[in-house]
Order: structure tokens, then sequence, then C-alpha cells
């Protein structure tokens, strides 16, 4: 027998699964220095969102209007549907593939291996001290030696093999104190979709379904609206009363048949004739996966911490989407509607300790195996959200490896220490994401008095310093006393034709830093998306209009010598830094103001390191 080649890799980090939650724990660790390996056992990144499934990414701006609060996650995964706007007005989801694989291999830090599963660990007492993974494309195998191992693989695959502790299906409503819960335990869970894609091609299209599609008719599809034609229906759902891990290419089999069987209808039924010019132009044959596994944390995330908002200590991530349930048999419920979405009322936090396992001393997980119960984890499963829980774990993951190497202090200990975790969500928030209740501490330009050419009512140039980077009502807001009765961000008169902003300083700064935290329009929609309503409530295929274009950054020291540190040009990302060495600084400004179509300019936050 050939022996297979066996190459080995050490490094700090290692995080099975590339789905959304996987890409921006990679990139975030990454990007604070730790050395990451991502192992995904798919050709493209994504998950869920990739082209071989193609389900929008949803999350907490799933209630925002053009009226609202701004809901929309912030960070990497803004990072990464800016860029996927403004370089892919065609909506093609193979597009941000190449995204997602770009923001990886962009990285130093980050070892990216696709096609590559991880399939065993080597356990010392509760420790994983390696994993063993595959890839069949190269008849290769690697055994990957790491400090602390990370499982966003959805199924919880690398958790499973070292042993850590977890559940499925739904708890009992006793066990956790949840009215939405039934009344007893069972296996169920929520079931798996196949999506489509479809094209009006201004003649008679036929089809003619396989004699094993299966057979729907009106009254079948009374609660399942199926009027529009361009994308397919995440309702097409089946495997809930199954075992979504084992019976996964069972569940897919019927899965096809019910699509297809859904389209016939369509086509064939004649209730639909206004569809005869519609065909098919893609549909998946990899089932986008809801549920499976869900570990067993140091804290159980309930439907209580959601709905009542509960602050967390550790918050590291946050969420808004409602809890939302589905019939267990899913399509085949005809007599029920296709899901069951009781509003979070707030914004709520995601604590670290989530996404700690109970048993197992260096492994940590987030995505859809997050520590939830059934009821909270309906909630905590879309991609939006999942996406910032990937962000908070590999920052907090490269800030425990500094410590374990810099102070020798364990990661089995670190999870606990305040003053580590404190640090991990000032990290988290010079980078961009939003913690519901918390602000960044050091910022030398609250120092400085701020004036600017103009002003508006609700946007003073004071607020660039504020320390809030967004407007959100209720208890998750940062202040949770008060109304929104600032906009938190400067807005010049749109009179004004050539606005400015200065920061002076009594006292001259030093800078290492500076970080501008612009307005993205985040209260509205931003997704990669193929339903033609969804697009229209977006601002898709180009900058945000409300986002700074162009801008010069200049400074001004003790000298009165001014230096042009930047000259920014055709922008359209939120957060931007200015690494600088500067010494004896007096006067920073922002001029040779554009936007990207809006009347004034908008500025959110300055930070000053």
């Amino acid at each position: 027998m050939t022996k297979r080649n066996t190459k080995q890799f050490a490094t700090d980090i290692l995080i099975a699964g590339g789905g959304m939650t996987g890409v921006t724990a990679a990139l975030a660790a990454a990007r604070n220095g730790a050395n990451v390996i991502l192992c995904q056992d798919r050709p493209v990144l994504g998950g869920n969102a990739s082209s071989e499934v193609r389900m929008n990414i949803s999350g907490s701006s799933s209630k925002g209007t053009e009226l609202e609060t701004e809901r929309r996650e912030s960070g990497i995964i803004e990072e990464i549907m800016l860029e996927c706007s403004v370089r892919n007005p065609q909506r093609s989801a193979n597009m941000l593939d190449l995204i997602l694989y770009e923001k990886c291999r962009a990285e130093p830090n980050l070892t990216l291996l696709l096609n590559t599963t991880v399939v065993e660990t080597e356990m010392e007492g509760n420790t994983i001290r390696s994993a063993r993974a595959v890839r069949e494309s190269t008849e290769d195998q690697f055994t990957i030696t790491a400090d602390i191992f990370v499982d966003c693989t959805g199924d919880g695959r690398l958790g499973f093999e070292a042993g850590a502790e977890f559940t499925t299906g739904r708890e009992a409503s006793h066990e956790y104190g949840e009215n939405a819960a039934n009344r007893n335990r069972d296996a169920h869970r929520l079931g798996s979709s196949l999506l489509f894609t479809s094209r009006d091609m201004g003649r008679p299209m036929p089809f003619v379904a396989p004699e094993w599609a299966r057979k729907f008719t009106e009254e079948d599809l009374k609660f399942r609206n199926h009027s529009s034609w361009e994308y397919g229906y995440w309702w097409v759902e089946f495997g809930g009363t199954m075992d979504t891990i084992k019976d996964n290419e069972e569940i897919r089999d019927t899965l096809l048949a019910i699509m297809l069987g859904v389209w016939d209808h369509i086509k064939n039924s004649g209730n639909h004739p206004e569809s005869e010019n519609w065909a098919l132009d893609w549909f998946g044959f990899l089932p986008g996966k809801r549920e499976s596994r869900r570990f067993i944390g140091q804290h159980v995330l309930t439907q209580n911490d959601l709905q009542d908002a509960i602050p967390f200590e550790d918050t590291v991530a946050y969420g808004g989407w409602s809890m939302d349930t589905h019939p267990p048999k899913g399509i085949d419920e005809k007599d029920e509607k296709p899901c069951n979405q009781p509003y979070t009322p707030y914004l709520y936090s995601i604590p670290l300790r989530s996404m700690i396992s109970k048993n197992i001393s260096n492994l940590m997980f987030a995505g859809r195996n997050l520590s939830a119960t059934h009821i909270a984890f309906s909630s905590t499963r879309v991609m939006g959200t999942c996406a910032v829980m990937g962000q908070g774990l590999g920052t907090f993951a490269s800030v425990a490896i500094r410590h374990q190497y810099n102070h020798k202090v364990p990661f089995a200990e670190a999870w606990s220490n305040r003053n580590i975790v404190k640090e991990a969500q000032q990290e988290l928030l010079r980078q961009g994401a939003f913690l519901p209740g918390f602000v960044l501490e050091k910022n030398l330009a609250r120092e400085a008095t701020i004036i600017a050419s103009s002003e508006q009512k609700n946007g003073h140039a004071a607020n660039v310093v504020d320390g809030q980077t967004r407007s959100v009502h209720g208890p998750s807001g940062v202040r949770p006393d008060l109304t929104c009765v600032s906009t938190h961000r400067w807005m010049s008169d749109p009179q004004d034709e050539n606005p400015w902003l200065e920061l002076n300083w009594d006292k001259p700064v030093n800078l290492v830093n500076i970080s501008l935290v612009l307005d993205s329009g985040l209260h509205r929609w931003l997704t990669l998306a193929h339903l033609d309503w969804l697009q229209k409530r977006m601002q898709w295929g180009r900058p945000q209009a409300e986002t700074l274009k162009d801008f010069k950054l200049i400074v001004e020291d003790v000298h009165s010598d001014k230096i042009e540190i930047a000259d920014v040009k055709d922008n359209y990302q939120r957060l931007l830094h200015f690494p600088v060495r500067l010494e004896q600084i007096k006067k920073l400004r922002i001029e040779g103001i554009k936007t990207n179509g809006l009347d004034h300019a908008r500025l959110i936050e300055i930070v000053c390191e």
C-alpha cells in the first residue's frame, strides 16, 4: 500500500471551516499578528454565501429601513460587502468567492488550505495537540500543531473529533426557562435547503421535470410565496426530522426532487402562465445547512439573553436577527407557515464564553455551532452575525496568543482574565467592530479642540470624538439611559462647498496612527442578493452615497510645518487607518472633501493614537 505524503505544519491558531465565520476569524487573527492556518473542505470560501449555495448574508439589518437606526454589521464583514458592492455590480456569486479568496491570500500571516478537511485530533488529556487533515485533490495529508484550535465548520467536525461536549435538537422549555421552546426535548432541528436562479429568456422555454421530481399543487404551497422566480426559495426545506450530518446525502437527493418539483409546478401546472419565458440557469447540489451540532461552552446563550439584551462583560460580538424557527418537516408541513419569526426587540450581545469549550482546554468555536439553545441559535445562525462572531473570536485568539508568548498566560486562563478580554474588546473597537455598551477608551483626539467649516444642528463637529460609531436606540445602545439625541457624527451644511474639519491640541501630541470611521449607510441592507425586491432596498454596485470619496489629511507641528500625510482618492470603505510616526503635532486637518453623492460631508469618528 502506498503511503500518503504527510506534511507537517506548526502554527499559532488552526481554524477549521472557511465559511463567513472562519474567514473573518482567520483575517482578524492574522491581522493582529498571529500565525493562522485556515482549512476549508470546499474549493471556495464563504460556505452558505458561496457560489455553491448562494444564500445572501443576512444579519441585524433585517429590520432596518431608511428611518431606523444603524443595525448593519461593521468591521471585516462590512469591508467585504463594500468591496463586493463596488467590484460586483453584476451580482455574480463567483465574485464574492474571489473577494474572500483575495482577502485571505493578501494576509502574510495566513496559510489557506482549500479542499482540506480536518478528520482527526491527537489529544493529551483534555488538550488538543495536533489535528490531521486530508486533501484528496493532491492525495496529501497534514499534521497541524497549534496552540489554539478553532471550529468554524458548522457541523463541528474538529470539536467532535476532540471529544468536545455538544448537543443537537431542541431543548425543553424548562431546561433554560425559555417560553418559546417546546414542552419536551426532541431531536428535531432546522432543515436544509437548495436554491436556484432563473432568467426571463424572452421566448418560450419548456421544462421537462425528471420522473423522480416531487409534485406540488397550489394547495401544497399555500403558505409559501412563489410569485417571483429570479431566485429560489429558502422554504424549499427538508431534513429537520433527520440527522443533518449522517443523512446529508439523502437530504440532498430529496431536496433536488423538491426544488425541481416546485419549478415544475411553476412552469407546467397552468397556475403560472406568465412563467412561460423563464428558465433555470443555475441550481445547487450542495445543501445549505442550517443546523446540526451545537457545542456546550462556558455559557449557553438563551432566548432570555437575546430578548432581554443581557449585557455581558466579555461581549465580543452582537446579533439582531429574529428568533427564526421552522417546522421540522419543512415543506411537508404544508398546513403550517414555513417560519415563525418573533423579532428580537434590541441588538443583543454575544459573550466570548459562548465560544469557549466547556471541556476541551484549547478549543474555541463560532458560527452555527455556537454554545446556544435551539431558540437562541435560531437568531445567531445567520451569516452576518456569524461573521462578527468570527472577528470577535479571531481577535481574542490573537490577543491570547500574545499573552501566552509574552506573559506566559495559558489559554485556559486567558478567556477568564478580565484585562485580556478587555484588551481584545478595545482591539475590536479599533478595527471597526461594534460591541453594544462599549466604547474605545484611549483616543488622543478627545484632548483636542474641534472646529469645522460648518455643521448641522444634529451633526456637531465635536461628535467625532464622542466614542459612538453609530446611532442605536434601546437598551443595547451605548447609552441605554438615553434615546438617540445625536447622530454621533459631524455633518457639514449642504451649502458649504468646501467643508473641512480641524483638531487643535493645546499640548502637542505624538502620533503613531490616525483612524477615520466614515458613514457607510449602516441603516440600509448591503448584501449580495439575487432577489430583485431586496436589491431595490440597497445602494448596490456603487459606493455608498454618504461615504467620503476624496479628502486630504494634513498635520501641523509646533514649528508650523505642514505635512500632508494622505491624499485619498475614490474611497468607498468605512474604516481607514493611517500609520504614521509624528512628533509634536498641534493640528490635524481634513480638507478637500468630496462625497460619493451626498450633498454634505459626514465623519463619524476620528481616533488618534
